[in-house]
């Protein structure tokens, strides 16, 4: 049975959501969860599917090597899979 009182998925950290997502898709994937509760899983991992790339569109934003010009001293940011 589904936690009653679940923490809501926004204020999960992206750890925690992926957790929680993956213990979703094992139940679901076994199968021996009634209708209803499947629909209802289904739909928090849905939404915790949603956290977890905005969190990791939010990372790759953040995440930036720092260009330095000829003389070593910081010029900018760029992304970091730019090459």
């Amino acid at each position: 049975m589904p936690d009653s009182n679940p923490t809501p998925v926004a204020e999960l950290s992206f750890e925690k959501a992926l957790a929680e997502l993956e213990s979703i898709v094992q139940r679901l994937e076994q199968g021996e969860v009634d209708l209803e509760e499947s629909i209802a899983i289904y739909e928090r991992g849905e939404a915790l599917r949603a956290h977890c790339e905005a969190l990791l569109k939010e990372a790759e934003g953040r995440v930036e090597k720092i260009r330095l010009s000829a003389s070593g001293k910081p010029v900018g940011t760029a992304p970091l899979d730019e090459r």
